[in-house]
């Protein structure tokens, strides 16, 4: 535990320490708040906007002339905790508190600073300046090592807007300890930057570039590269991958993420809407360890595609492929047959899905837990049957507007899957003495309905 193998005598002395939030242009009458998940709070109501956000340095409190007026201390109850109990305290609060905190007095900036309360920076805010917060923070970070911040090992700036590369050249010059970078919905982020991240921090195992739209590949460096040895290859340690919404990822982009990153096992492709079969391809023949994989709304893949995603074989538990709409039962079939471990599998949308396909599955995939066919108007009780009857486990499923689904298959369900936790049967023609049955066998599921005579 953190706190109690803390030496205080180890802690960070006199150093100037950031306020992450501030107004650009101060002023002595009113100054904006910082909220608690880093957004800014303009106390004056004469304010119609809130005030540009900037990352600003702070002298370490006490350095200041004495109060002249008792020397009599007063402590507070807070000041008579002990050191290890207000970092146990102080390892719960988010960056911007910890900043806060350190402009309370000499103790608590000291306590605050404490490098091992920094493994973590997260900031928030469209307002943030977060260029300026990253290169100030890191920089105090690396007082006791140079330009390099060995403490630092995940930095989330989600949905900050006005991040760019700058700030990204930053955590990749000083957090060579890197393992979890999160930028989701910063769109000013482009290739350069990433390539540089991945290839001067090797540790780096989790990457969320979701909605980072002018992300095309993940690679590295043509330095990075040239330094490597044949033995060790171009490899990324990366192990998941999110890149949702990156519009502009292709078929040769998809490639070359695969043959870098070939320890993937969790990869998100949610509306990479230019990927095609021929992608899913080299993501097999490189990445045959992958567990987890979406490709929602992903709508050139079909038939050929699931082919090559069933090589990965007994590693996939985690498959969706909403809404791809060149799908059948084909592809079912291939994913059924050479994927026996798959536990969740998301095929809404896929109006070529019918009961055959349903019963390779059920037979092939008993472990199944988690069902989303909704929308697929092929679907009928006797594909439900085959579900009951040999993957008992199943704990959700989702029909939701399947006209062909009736009470016959719920009741199926019901008396054979006793785990059930949920069911989706909106905009289905379902009876209520079926939804009655459902509540009366399966007592812990919620069933999502709209019939208004159920209740």
């Amino acid at each position: 535990m953190l706190a109690s193998c803390l030496d205080s005598s180890t802690r960070t002395l006199s150093t100037p320490s950031p306020g992450l939030i501030l107004p650009s242009k101060s002023s002595s009458l009113s100054s904006p708040a910082l909220s608690s998940n880093g957004h800014e709070t303009n106390s004056s109501s004469s304010s119609s906007a809130p005030a540009e956000t900037v990352a600003v340095i702070h002298p370490q409190p006490g350095t200041h002339t004495r109060s002249r007026q008792s020397k009599t201390h007063h402590y507070a109850p807070i000041d008579l905790l002990p050191d290890h109990t207000l970092l146990q305290i102080f390892s719960h609060l988010s960056t911007n508190q910890l900043c806060r905190c350190a402009r309370v007095c000499r103790r608590w900036y000291n306590l605050a600073w404490d490098p091992r309360l920094w493994s973590t920076i997260q900031l928030t805010g469209e307002l943030l300046h977060a260029d300026r917060a990253i290169r100030v923070l890191t920089h105090r970070l690396c007082q006791d090592t140079p330009n390099i911040c060995l403490t630092l090992e995940t930095v989330v700036v989600n949905g900050c807007k006005r991040l760019t590369d700058r700030g990204l050249h930053v955590v990749a010059q000083c957090c060579p300890e890197l393992r979890r970078l999160e930028v989701a919905g910063c769109y000013n982020i482009s290739n350069e930057a990433v390539f540089e991240v991945v290839s001067r921090c090797p540790n780096l195992e989790h990457l969320n570039l979701s909605g980072c739209s002018k992300v095309t590949c993940i690679s590295l460096t043509q330095e990075a590269s040239l330094q490597l040895s044949p033995l060790h290859g171009q490899q990324i340690s990366i192990h998941y991958l999110d890149m949702t919404d990156c519009f502009s990822l292709e078929d040769e982009g998809l490639r070359t993420i695969a043959s870098h990153c070939p320890r993937l096992t969790h990869l998100y492709l949610r509306r990479c809407t230019r990927l095609t079969d021929e992608a899913l391809r080299h993501l097999a023949l490189h990445c045959p360890s992958v567990r987890e994989l979406s490709l929602s709304d992903c709508r050139l893949v079909g038939d050929f595609g699931l082919r090559e995603v069933a090589r990965l074989e007994g590693c996939l538990r985690y498959l969706s492929v909403a809404h791809c709409t060149r799908i059948t039962d084909v592809g079912m079939r291939y994913v059924a047959r050479y994927c026996p471990r798959l536990r969740y599998l998301n095929a809404r949308g896929c109006e070529g899905l019918t009961d055959h396909g349903l019963s390779h599955l059920a037979r092939s995939c008993p472990r199944l837990k988690s069902l989303d066919v909704g929308k697929c108007p092929l679907v009928s009780d006797s594909g439900l049957e085959q579900l009951a009857m040999y993957c008992q486990g199943l704990r959700r499923v989702s029909l939701r507007a399947c006209e062909s689904v009736t009470g016959r298959g719920l009741k199926a369900l019901a008396a054979n899957c006793c785990e059930l936790q949920l069911l989706n049967v909106q905009d289905c023609e379902v009876s209520p003495e079926a939804l009655r049955f459902v509540r009366r066998h399966c007592r812990r599921c919620v069933i999502e309905h709209t019939n208004p005579a159920f209740y």
